[in-house]
């Protein structure tokens, strides 16, 4: 057996483990931790004759890890080490070690919260953050806390790159066992700069033709996703001009078992690989033969939308830790490279860690299995607390399922669901499916769903895939995923036991396919905007199109099974629907129905109306004239409005402002001098705000926009102050001032100051500024000319007369002859004449 870097650290790693039930484990990759620790755990006395569970992030690396570990004891798989993964299971009565996916561990922890039997339970790649992985974690330490005392449950928990030191925290202060050094060096060739919108496809293409040239071994390349794999491929093929010596092998998960084998094997004698992967290969493989890895430095991954209540696949920038563990499947057998196609300055400003899944995503199956569980998210230890507001909104989805009741309790139907190895939405379609005696096509489409898109290029009907899994000779779909996609329906097929319950009478009608979809996406329901035309609105309220001619485009209702956007798109593009037959909604879909009593204003006709509305989420199925109006609804409606069109909709006048004006100004005084008021706040976004309050019990007979203008609202306003502030408001903010010359004149309360302006002339005599509100405000004077033009503006009047007056004077004299303008002014008499009278 070949010496491993992870031998070094394995005896401090069994005496930790002896000591303490929870212990992390960090090592580089090509450590060998995958391989060598379940192993060297196995005759451990703690262990007794438990158990060793390992998880593994994805299918191919459970097999796989299950393969080497086999190998390593010199047996078949399925003796002492074994697996299971989603349609396969290779475990035998001797089995020690099983390899499982992280979502079969976590449906296992609800049969047996205690995990009797099991000694260890190994997180290996935790530093992925799954969201199966985290809801696992969190279940081993619920579990162990209440059911589990002795033998005590161990977890450890390993990976390359993990924040050790918040794990650690998490896990009772854990040891962390830390191994140096990665089997064999790898150096790094830098890139230039990535460029914003930049195709990655031809600089991928010349850097593997570059290595080819310049260094031994296969390749190992990084892409997003399987469309840039198709493109490199494409291209590399084309260079390579059918070089017999290249094999150009494709990795992702969606791959049938044998060109997955293909791609992780190693390369014939005399010949060398170029294996095209996706961040599936950042896993415990061991791809034989590589020692140079190409890494785009791109991963794409799925983001939960909240707005939409959709996710999306996004492709963003790697992590340094994920590109860590890709640079190092180049040093797994053999000193290696790792080209990488952007600059170490934009690697220095990568972000340390990957997003944690449970950050991002769509929650409703981990609020599901937490209802199972029968607690709530506080009530368990997370290295990351979903979100509020996403696990809310997870909520609220599940109720629409039957899942949850109203109190958020689990339902009979929800523990159902939960049993079912599939998200929550395609549990639902499969357990309304099988009572309907519609188990069949409830299965397939469950498994077309699970898969991807069996027919690349075709139309949006799903009906085409369904045709495909029972067409032996279909030319245009996937032989291997109509193969995954016919195992994962006969295993659907398995957990369906339950005999029908509502059989329908022709379970063969095309309208069922609809039906079951219904089920899924009740908020993916979706009524064409007119008739014939490629765009739809879902009974989410979302807008959603299809991108280019589709034969669904003649169906007015639909339900949309895949649709997707990119960022900062108001529309969904549509990929994958059904028709839907309406008349459903009146049988067996009348559970996603509403009846709601509406009145709402007509735009067109500027009136109100009142109807009774059948709904499907925000789609109107029918509409029926109510006759009556009912007074609560009358003012909720006629107050949205105000609200929409604004305050200046109602009746104001110059005096309402005016008034409105004076009582904000002794607000305002009293605030700046004594932190309250007795003055109510009148502004108009107050007045918006509290409608319901002051003016909709006025409203009862506004049927019509122009009922709007025979409110009094000066009345109604007046009635917002109380005894005796209207009083009050006359003697602190009066509407007018006399002024020497005998005069009223108004006080202009839009300006702040308030602004007082009047003839110069007027104000002969007058030694200070006039005063309002007891003397805490001044007002702004604007002193006019005959011509009521304003000649100066001051709030110190006894300074103008000092001062200014003199130049003014001159000028006013020059303009106004037979104006009286008096050398003194404070001794002069005012007029509101030309001259005073003699």
């Amino acid at each position: 057996m070949i010496s491993l870097p992870i031998d070094l650290v394995l005896p401090d790693l069994r005496e930790a483990l002896a000591k303490r039930n929870e212990v992390i484990l960090e090592a580089p990759p090509g450590a060998g931790k995958t391989t060598r620790v379940p192993l060297a755990l196995l005759n451990e006395p703690w262990l007794g004759d438990q158990k060793i569970l390992m998880l593994e992030p994805r299918r191919l690396a459970a097999r796989a890890a299950a393969e080497r570990l086999a190998s390593e004891l010199g047996e078949k798989v399925g003796a002492t080490v074994g697996y299971r993964i989603r349609l396969e299971s290779k475990v035998g009565p001797h089995t020690q070690i099983e390899v499982v996916t992280e979502g079969i561990l976590a449906r296992r922890l609800q049969d047996d919260p205690a995990l009797d039997g099991v000694g260890v339970v190994i997180f290996d790649e935790y530093h992925l953050r799954n969201l199966d992985s985290d809801l696992a974690l969190a279940l081993c330490l619920n579990g162990r806390e209440l059911l589990r005392d002795e033998p005590p449950l161990k977890l450890l928990l390993m990976s390359a790159t993990l924040e050790g030191t918040r794990l650690s925290k998490l896990l009772n202060d854990g040891p962390v066992v830390a191994s140096e050094g990665r089997m064999y060096p790898v150096s790094t060739v830098w890139g230039s700069p990535y460029q914003p919108g930049e195709r990655i496809d031809a600089r991928v293409t010349n850097i593997c033709l570059a290595a080819l040239n310049e260094q031994p071994g296969s390749i190992l390349v990084f892409l997003p996703g399987q469309a840039e794999i198709r493109r490199v491929h494409d291209q590399l093929k084309e260079q390579l001009d059918g070089r017999s010596d290249i094999l150009l092998c494709p990795l992702h998960g969606e791959l049938d078992l044998s060109a997955q084998r293909a791609a992780i094997e190693p390369a014939p004698s005399g010949k060398r690989k170029v294996v095209l992967a996706t961040n599936i290969a950042e896993t415990s493989l061991t791809i034989e033969g590589v020692r140079v890895v190409v890494d785009a430095g791109l991963v794409r991954v799925p983001r939960f939308d909240p707005v939409s209540g959709m996710t999306r696949l996004d492709t963003q920038r790697v992590s340094r830790a994920a590109a860590t563990q890709r640079a190092g499947r180049a040093g797994r057998l053999e000193p290696g490279i790792c080209y990488r196609l952007w600059s170490e300055t934009q690697h220095e400003q990568l972000a340390a860690f990957d997003t944690a899944e449970i950050l991002q995503a769509d929650l409703s199956g981990l609020a599901l299995q937490l209802a199972r569980w029968g607690v709530e998210p506080a009530d368990l230890a997370w290295l990351d607390v979903p979100p509020a507001a996403a696990f809310a909104q997870a909520q609220d989805l599940l109720l629409r399922l039957g899942a949850l009741d109203e109190r958020g309790s689990i339902t009979t139907h929800g523990q159902a669901m939960a049993k079912l190895p599939t998200h929550p939405r395609i549990a639902h379609l499969l357990l309304r499916g099988q009572a309907l005696g519609l188990g069949n096509l409830a299965c397939d489409i469950a498994a077309l769903l699970g898969e991807k898109d069996i027919i690349r290029g075709a139309g949006a009907d799903i009906h085409d895939r369904i045709t495909a899994m029972s067409n032996e000779h279909g030319s245009r779909a996937s032989r291997g995923g109509v193969q995954r996609a016919r195992q994962l329906a006969r295993q659907f097929r398995g957990y369906l036991r339950d005999p029908a319950s509502e059989q329908v009478a022709d379970p063969e009608h095309p309208r069922w396919l609809g039906a079951l979809l219904a089920f899924a996406y009740p908020d993916r329901v979706a009524l064409q905007r007119r008739d014939g035309g490629g765009n739809y609105r879902l009974a989410n309220g979302r807008a959603a199109q299809f991108g280019e001619s589709d034969a669904l485009m003649k169906e007015p209702w639909l339900v949309i099974a895949d649709l997707g956007s990119r960022q900062g798109q108001r529309e969904e593009r549509v990929y994958l629907a059904a028709a839907l037959d309406p008349s459903l909604f009146d049988t067996v879909l009348s559970e996603q129905v509403s009846q709601r009593d509406e009145l709402e204003w007509d735009e067109r006709e500027g009136a109100l109306k009142a109807e009774r509305q059948r709904r499907v989420g925000e789609l109107v199925l029918s509409r029926t004239a109510l006759p009556g109006l009912d007074e609560e609804a009358r003012a909720k409606a006629l107050t949205g409005l105000v609200r929409r069109k604004g305050i200046e909709l109602l009746p104001w006048t110059p005096e309402i402002r005016q008034w409105q004006a004076r009582v904000a100004l002794l607000r305002r005084l009293d605030l700046e001098q004594n932190g309250e008021s007795e003055w109510p706040d009148l502004a108009d976004a107050v007045l918006l705000a509290s409608l319901e309050e002051w003016l909709a019990p006025y409203l009862g007979k506004v049927n019509r926009l122009s009922h709007f203008a025979n409110l009094d609202l000066q009345s109604i306003l007046l009635g917002l102050l109380p005894w005796p502030l209207p009083k009050r408001l006359d003697e602190l903010a009066p509407r007018s001032l006399e002024v020497p010359s005998g005069s009223r004149i108004g006080l202009d309360y839009s300006e702040h100051p308030p602004v007082l302006a009047v003839r110069l002339q007027e104000l002969f005599g007058l030694a200070e500024t006039p005063r309002i509100a007891g003397g805490r405000q001044g007002v702004l004077l604007h002193l006019l000319s005959p011509a009521r033009r304003p000649v100066q503006v001051t709030q110190d009047l006894a300074s103008f007369w000092a001062s200014t007056y003199i130049d003014v004077k001159k000028d006013l004299k020059g303009r106004y002859p037979k104006h009286w303008w008096p050398d003194d002014p404070m001794q002069a008499e005012p007029t509101a004449r030309a001259k005073p009278r003699k």
